[in-house]
């Protein structure tokens, strides 16, 4: 079975942010639960997102591979787990 490409929202869709943990721009994508294959662990409570768990991703627009999967309503309050900013 071929590997469908898959292509990013359009130019008019896209959703900018200030990134809660480095204060810097970045683009919000949201995560369909079909789409979440993989087990991420969530800046905002420290707790593990699971495969099949819709959720956000923050993609910062100056360094794009430190981006940082959150629950939504983590991302939401904004506010890191314990332990993020000591």
């Amino acid at each position: 079975m071929a590997r469908r490409e898959l292509r990013g929202p359009s130019p008019e869709r896209r959703t900018f942010v200030t990134d809660p943990l480095s204060g810097q721009s970045a683009e919000l994508r949201r995560i369909q639960p079909h789409a979440a294959r993989k087990a991420y662990r969530c800046p905002g409570c420290n707790q593990e997102i699971s495969p099949g768990t819709g959720h956000v991703v923050v993609v910062p627009l100056a360094d794009p591979a430190h981006r940082r999967h959150w629950h939504t309503p983590c991302f939401a309050r904004g506010t890191p787990g314990p332990g993020q900013w000591l």
